[in-house]
């Protein structure tokens, strides 16, 4: 049978965890969305096209603009969210609550 003091001390251990897991997720939230206000509108519409899975023709068709410029726009979005695929991308705006709208794909 754990003493009091031991059972104290598993309740502040515990608590303990949880806060360090909150604050970890709160900085890590933070961070992301200081590499999303980094983009340009552009590259925000472009983001969210690509994280909902479009392909660069549809999006250069969808914002009228060529595929080479969609191109560009999508590699500094990759750059400037420091991912290197489009897995790391989606997983990045799922966590600031950024949903891909699958209906328009």
């Amino acid at each position: 049978m754990m003493r009091r003091s031991e059972e104290l001390w598993a309740v502040y251990f515990a608590q303990s965890v949880i806060q360090s897991n909150l604050w970890r997720e709160h900085t890590e939230r933070t961070k992301i969305q200081t590499l999303v206000d980094q983009l340009t509108p552009r590259e925000r519409e472009v983001m969210e096209l690509v994280v909902a899975g479009k392909l660069n023709k549809q999006i250069a068709a969808e914002l009228g603009a060529s595929e080479k410029t969609i191109k560009v726009h999508r590699g500094r979005v990759m750059q400037k969210m420091q991912v290197f695929s489009v897995a790391e991308l989606v997983r990045l705006t799922e966590s600031l609550g950024i949903q891909p709208d699958r209906t328009k794909v």
